[in-house]
């Protein structure tokens, strides 16, 4: 460490010893009507040099390079490129030249000038946020970097009214958790890569490939009808300017993992794909241990490349390509906690412990062509892998509890190792043509393939296990089998196919008015496929001793299966290929089958109608909504029909207003109405049990079995939001909102012996009232004005309620009651809280920036308690990161990490049990530390 330390300030030293100066100016366009509009995003240069810039939104540049004379090299596309020669830069001065351009002589008549912005810089995104005609938040590549922001998930938290769960990939807008959000990219909706999730884990785009991501929170009738708390959108990066190769190869460590010996599954490789898929899950069964093998060393490992190049033909014609490729990795190791509470606790483990291993690989493809400056053309191609390899050991300390267990005070233990992955594979073609002077149209399709796997879950369970602390050979556990799946081998595969795409014609009638039609279409299909075989043991009607809890194969092997009445084990299928055959020792059907179907159309209108400073935007949408999903699944009540189908026609209306009050100053209004579509994985009756927690669907929220009953919840928004754009880089806003929620979903669990958490329509409506505060202020300024040290700050206050109603009769499949009229809307933080500190001091060349990124969500409802029971609250979390990153010469830079500094507990808490409040999973994910170089060519 020391040598390390000696080596950054050694670089700091040199580069800091320099002898340089500063080049700043203003570039106008003396051609405009005003004589003086800035020239954004133009290159600026000393010729002969690698010295040089870009300006910014309002035309600004400056450049820092070594003592010397040289010559200034202005240009943009269509403008003359302008030389100035003789330019002096001295040590410790700024020179100050300002360039009025001019268009091009021989294409005054012909060429059409369109500026380009890049929203990757605050700036630029600030700029687009307050000539938006709709409420929108952004965050750019630019700010990403300097938070340390690593994907798209950690993005949105930055943003005001949204937070992110810790240690979990889960985001909540205005504090309103997946079920009332949408996911896009490049403005075409996303598949999920979770059955438990509606929206794609966001986590998935790594920073690397995004140039922005956009939160909208107030609808508009461009979006789907199924839009509650906002959309998120990840606009991918496409190439501008100069041509360039970025490497970047980093390294880092968990603190909890590190001295760890870890451990995973086998059959997965380092780079997080997995070997086996096309193995029979019976083979499976036979043929591949129980047993984890080795983990890696816990050292983390980040590289990626980029790098884009454009082709300028004629007549304005140009080709950029821009691609990137990455891959990074995680070992984490956590101890805590964990329990199952029903009605009574069930299960007790007081020591948890999980060996995690996280992989994940992205690749993109970007080709942006221009015919001309009226008819351009972009094709997205996307993959991601992502993978987790987990090894869990529940009740470590032998003092694990299981009410059916034959002692049940202590050494109950349960040890389950599963890998996950997801891949996803998205293709776009978009297009943008102008068509005269007062059409255009755009359009976009996409192509979603997803496969989201669990192939091989191992579970065993143990009792007596404090035997195998003692160093007794004559005592030792045994195989826990209450029931034949205590010890057992899960596999599930889903897969998603999701056709999109949308056109919209617009029309400008005058100087004042405008029109949008759109027709917006989404085609998903789900195919659901689970299997689970269990292993009942007995050896001459004794339990059966385990000898070395680590070898577990030398009990479940081929040899000890009883095909003869001698062996150790059968295996057990709950479904059967024939019943003649029977269930024991043969393969099995899928034990859960559901395939799902779901349609959106839409047609909308929209009109932007200028009347002085005020903006009116009303619009129209009507949309059809067609789903229907099959199932097959264990434990389904016997009167069930196998099946739900739901075809509705939705009319969804909105008005927007924007009245500036003056040209830094907005004042915005939203009415709409929408809907909130139930998914499929809230729809499917099947029931994921992990170790201490059961979750489930409820095809009752199509209609209830008959129909009848509401099929999707009404929402009513109401907007209101004052916005100062005080300077180019900061902003003051104060926003209120209002929803009424009809037929809200919330996630309840059940007051029986299972405690399965299921989805119900718990109530005739929830109230949703909020405000938010969003400040970026430059506390310190250089002599050109520019920031050095930026303060941000975004808070929200959320109060939300809801009536409660007992669900039962007839028309249910599952039944729930509450001994309480109303609560708190399920996934609602009161509070949340985002804050941040960016210093870029500037000593000669040397310009390091360092940011402190804190965030703070307060007590949300997970799960309301059915009965008398309480709900399972997920208690507060406070966050705080430092980046440090800095360039070590023209082409070389360094960034270091400190992320989750404070290391909080991340926990859930069964409220107002018998026993007061019970914890019932605590964990500490630990800090995770990094440094990065980046070279660019």
């Amino acid at each position: 460490m020391n040598r390390l330390i000696f080596i950054l300030s050694f670089f700091i030293t040199v580069v800091a010893s320099a002898q340089t100066g500063k080049v700043n100016g203003l570039l106008t366009d003396k051609d405009s009507q005003t004589a003086d509009e800035p020239v954004s995003f133009a290159s600026v240069v000393l010729k002969g040099t690698n010295y040089g810039a870009q300006s910014d939104i309002d035309g600004k540049y400056t450049i820092t390079a070594p003592a010397g004379t040289y010559t200034l090299v202005v240009s943009f596309v269509g403008m003359k490129t302008v030389e100035i020669p003789d330019v002096v830069v001295r040590n410790g001065f700024t020179t100050t030249v300002d360039v009025a351009m001019s268009a091009e002589a021989a294409s005054l008549d012909a060429v059409s000038i369109t500026v380009t912005k890049s929203r990757e810089s605050a700036e630029a995104l600030l700029q687009e946020q307050k000539k938006s005609v709709t409420i929108v938040q952004s965050i750019g590549a630019e700010e990403l970097s300097q938070k340390g922001v690593s994907d798209a998930s950690g993005a949105v938290a930055k943003i005001s009214g949204v937070s992110k769960q810790e240690s979990s990939s889960n985001v909540y807008v205005r504090g309103l958790g997946d079920r009332y959000q949408n996911s896009s990219l490049n403005g075409l909706s996303l598949p999920s890569t979770d059955v438990n999730k509606k929206n794609i884990d966001l986590d998935i785009f790594s920073s690397d490939v995004i140039e922005s991501i956009d939160v909208s929170k107030a609808y508009d009738v461009r979006f789907f009808g199924d839009f509650s708390a906002g959309n998120v959108n990840v606009r991918s990066k496409k190439h501008t300017g100069n041509s360039f190769i970025n490497i970047s190869l980093g390294s880092g460590a968990n603190t909890n993992a590190i001295g760890e010996d870890f451990l995973r599954m086998d059959g997965a490789s380092f780079f997080g794909y997995y070997n086996k898929y096309d193995n029979d899950p019976f083979a499976v069964l036979l043929s591949h241990g129980l047993d984890p093998v080795d983990g890696y060393a816990p050292v983390n490992i980040d590289a990626s490349i980029d790098g884009g190049h454009t082709i300028k033909f004629n007549n304005d014609m140009r080709l950029s390509i821009y691609g990137s490729a990455s891959f990074s990795n995680g070992s984490y190791f956590q101890t805590g906690v964990a329990r199952d509470y029903t009605n009574v606790l069930k299960v007790d483990f007081p020591a948890v412990e999980e060996f995690s291993y996280t992989a994940r690989t992205t690749a993109q493809a970007n080709i942006d062509f221009s015919i001309d400056s009226y008819n351009r053309f972009k094709l997205v191609n996307l993959f991601v892998n992502k993978s987790a390899n987990e090894v869990s050991n529940y009740g470590i300390n032998g003092l694990g509890f299981n009410r059916d267990a034959n002692d049940s005070e202590d050494g109950y233990f349960v040890r389950n190792t599963q890998f996950n992955q997801d891949r996803v594979h998205v293709t776009q073609l978009l297009g943008e043509h102008e068509v005269t002077d007062s059409w255009t149209i755009n359009w976009g399709a996409a192509y979603n393939k997803v496969f989201s796997d669990e192939p091989d879950r191992r579970r065993n369970t143990l009792e007596d296990y404090q035997f195998a602390l003692d160093n007794d050979p004559t005592t030792n556990p045994n195989l826990f089998s209450n029931i034949a799946f205590d010890n057992q081998r899960f596999t599930q595969a889903v897969q998603d196919d999701e056709w999109t795409g949308f056109l919209n014609v617009e029309k400008k009638l005058n100087d004042k008015v405008k029109l949008n039609l759109r027709y917006s279409g989404k085609v998903k299909e789900r195919d659901f496929t689970s299997y689970r075989y269990g292993y009942e043991v007995e050896l001459n009607g004794s339990d059966v001793p385990v000898l070395d809890v680590n070898n577990l194969d030398a009990i479940f092997n081929l040899n000890n299966l009883n095909t003869d009445g001698n062996g150790v084990y059968n295996t057990v299928v709950l479904n059967p290929i024939s019943n003649e055959i029977g269930n024991t020792n043969v393969p099995g059907l899928p034990e859960n089958i559901y395939n799902g179907e779901m349609s959106y159309q839409g047609v909308s209108a929209n009109a932007e109608i200028n009347i002085g400073k005020l903006l009116v935007i009303p619009g129209l949408r009507f949309e059809t909504w067609d789903q229907s999903i099959t199932y097959d699944v264990v434990n389904l009540p016997p009167n069930d029909p196998g099946l739900r189908s739901v075809y509705e026609n939705i009319l969804l209306p909105s008005l927007n207003l924007k009245y500036a009050l003056t040209d830094d100053i907005n004042l915005r209004g939203s009415y709409s109405q929408t809907a909130s579509l139930p998914e499929f994985k809230e729809v499917a009756p099947f029931v994921y049990e992990d170790v201490t927690v059961r979750y489930g669907g409820n095809p009752d929220l199509l209609g209830g079995r008959d129909g009848s009953g509401p099929t999707y919840s009404t929402i009513n928004n109401v907007d209101l939001k004052f916005e100062w754009f005080f300077n180019k880089s900061e902003v003051l806003s104060v926003g209120g909102f209002y929803k009424q929620i009809n037929d809200p979903v919330n996630r309840v669990v059940a007051a029986d012996a299972t405690g399965t958490q299921r989805y119900f329509r718990t109530g005739d409506s929830a109230d949703v009232v909020g405000v938010e505060l969003e400040t970026r202020i430059g506390v310190i300024k250089d002599q050109e004005d520019d920031n050095v040290l930026v303060a941000g700050l975004n808070m929200a206050y959320t109060h939300t309620t809801q009536d409660l109603k007992n669900i039962s009769g007839d028309n249910v499949t599952y039944t729930t009651s509450f001994d309480r009229d109303e609560i708190e809307l399920q996934g609602a933080s009161p509070f949340i809280f985002n804050a941040d500190l960016t210093y870029t001091p500037t000593f000669n060349t040397y310009k390091p920036t360092a940011s402190l990124v804190a965030s703070y969500f307060s007590d949300r409802i997970s799960a309301i308690g059915a009965g008398s029971l309480g709900d399972i609250v997920e208690k507060s979390v406070t966050t705080l990161d430092f980046v440090w990153s800095s360039p070590l010469s023209e082409n070389l830079s360094l960034k270091f990490s400190a992320k989750n500094l404070l290391n909080p507990d991340i926990e859930y808490v069964r409220e107002e049990t018998s026993s007061g409040d019970i914890t019932i999973s605590s964990f500490k994910v630990g800090v995770n530390l990094g440094m990065s170089l980046k070279y660019k060519f």
